[in-house]
């Protein structure tokens, strides 16, 4: 029986599962519970005057060191953990998920006919080593009329995605080019997350 190398993915979001998946990564979720290392769950409020590429590396790292601190507390076999985080720029700010309608038209009112910044950071970490990498894509949207947005709207695709959007779903038809990783754009830049995997001795194809 050949016993298959595995990792913990320290992350709810289904589509990081399926982005792993689609590279043939074998993982088990290493999901928040209620124990004192339930920070996977954590505030990720920017720090004061914090610039967006040192936010998304900080929140990133914690996420990973959170995952391997509820890893040894659990008593769970000793894989690596792999954390990412996402977040879209417009004018050099964080623009995080939106809190209802109102903002997310506003978020998509802001982005449209405009390039904006998708920057994805992925970490893996193994006891006391860990590595980390960053994806920086450019995005531009077309210019979106009122009515196309609010027909977005009632899809509630945007209602809890960083940037009121998901390029995997309805949101690609707004997208008129995009220079950079699109699997970074959906949250877990591949070509980042493969190299590290290696760096870890986890097999890729």
């Amino acid at each position: 029986m050949v016993i298959q190398p595995r990792i913990y993915l320290a992350s709810q979001s289904p589509r990081r599962r399926d982005l792993l998946k689609q590279i043939g990564v074998h993982f088990e979720m290493l999901l928040p519970r209620f124990d004192p290392c339930r920070t996977l769950d954590m505030d990720e409020t920017p720090l004061k005057d914090e610039l967006p590429e040192a936010y998304v590396r900080r929140i990133c790292q914690e996420k990973a060191d959170a995952g391997w601190s509820a890893l040894k507390f659990r008593n769970l076999p000793l894989f690596p953990v792999l954390a990412a985080d996402t977040s879209v720029i417009l004018d050099g700010k964080i623009i995080g998920k939106p809190h209802g309608r109102e903002q997310a038209a506003a978020t998509l009112r802001a982005l449209s006919g405009r390039q904006h910044q998708v920057l994805s950071a992925v970490a893996v970490i193994f006891e006391a080593r860990l590595e980390m990498r960053l994806s920086v894509s450019k995005v531009t949207f077309a210019t979106l009329s009122e009515a196309r947005i609010q027909h977005y709207l009632l899809t509630n695709e945007p209602l809890d995605k960083a940037g009121a959007y998901a390029i995997q779903g309805y949101a690609a038809a707004f997208i008129q080019q995009l220079e950079g990783s699109y699997s970074g754009v959906m949250g877990l830049p591949l070509f980042e997350t493969a190299e590290l995997l290696q760096t870890f001795g986890y097999p890729i194809l």
